[in-house]
Order: structure tokens, then sequence, then C-alpha cells
């Protein structure tokens, strides 16, 4: 879990529901024999000094080149985008729906997700405004790309960590496990 700034408990607390082992991410090292990432919703910019300032963007990178798991929500879809991590070949527009103000929460469907829509809750939230062909659209609202997935990573401009659907997190310790070549949840 990056823990440099955002709403890293509320991931945590649903990883730990789901019984994964979780450890907070502050400095390339706490990377060492990690077997999924999350990085979390919050700010983009604060988290982006975060990540220069520990010297984290080059082990991230590594990280997600190496195939192991990465989910990123809201502020972690920026994050992974062109602009600033380029783990994914996409560019993603901040605050695409609006200020604070704007925020709502909708039921979407999400391709992976199954028993029915997942509730999406959009906090100043971003859209994906370009990708790249290696690029799976999951998910869109009114023809604006909000999930998508490249390799092992899979980025989400809403929140589904601050109510008590665990679907998300449940495919990505999925995506953990067969990366690993375990049955069941993996550590993180």
């Amino acid at each position: 879990m990056l823990a440099l700034q955002g709403d890293f408990e509320a991931h945590s607390r649903a990883l730990v529901r789901l019984e994964a082992e979780v450890r907070e991410v502050r400095v390339p090292v706490d990377l060492d024999g990690l077997d999924g990432l999350v990085i979390p919703g919050g700010e983009s910019t604060t988290m982006t000094l975060g990540v220069e300032r520990e010297g984290l963007a080059a082990p991230l990178r590594d990280l997600a080149a190496r195939g192991v798991p990465v989910l990123g929500s809201c502020a972690g879809l920026i994050m992974l985008d062109r602009e600033h991590l380029g783990i994914m070949d996409m560019l993603a527009e901040r605050n695409a729906f609006g200020r604070q103000l704007r925020s709502f929460e909708v039921d979407l469907e999400m391709d992976g997700i199954a028993d029915g829509p997942l509730r999406g809750v959009f906090i100043r939230a971003p859209w994906i405004a370009e990708y790249g062909p290696k690029v799976k659209i999951l998910a869109e609202i009114e023809g604006h790309p909000v999930a998508a997935r490249q390799g092992r990573v899979t980025a989400v401009a809403f929140h589904t960590e601050l109510g008590f659907d665990d679907r998300l997190h449940q495919l990505f310790l999925v995506d953990v496990a067969s990366n690993n070549g375990r049955d069941g949840v993996a550590p993180l």
C-alpha cells in the first residue's frame, strides 16, 4: 500500500477484511518482496512530490514492469498515467467531473466484476482522456473511460474502498495470487 498521502487506510481496511497482509510503502526498501501494490486516491500533486522526495518513481516503475499487480484508484489512476509514473499508456484528466461539490456516487458495470454493478464514489474524480492500444477500458460513464487495465495494472477513477463492496479488491487479490502461482489471498 503506497502510504505517502491519501486514503490508504480505507484500502488497507478493505484488504484486511479479505484477509490480506498489508504493508505500508513509504520508501523504496518497503517495496522489497511485495506481491502487489495499491496506489490510493488522495491529491496527485502531493503524492507526486512525495514519490519524488522519497526516490520512489523508478522503483515503482520497475515493480510494475516485473509484472507485480498494481491497483490505482482516483489519484492512483492519475499517478499511473504517462505524465506521472508512465506505467500505463494513458493520460488522465484531473477533476474531470468537476470540483468537490460535483462529487457523486453511481452504480456502474465493470468488466471483470460479476454479480451486478459496482458502486463507485467519484470525488473530484479524473477520467481517462486518451489511451493507447494496450489499454483495455473496463468501465465508462457517459462515454468517458473511468476504469482501465494494461497488463497487470488496473486503474479506476473512483473509490470502492469507502463502502463495503470489496469485489474490486477481491479481483486485485486474485490477480496477486495468480501472479504468484498461489490459490487464495497473497500478502501485499
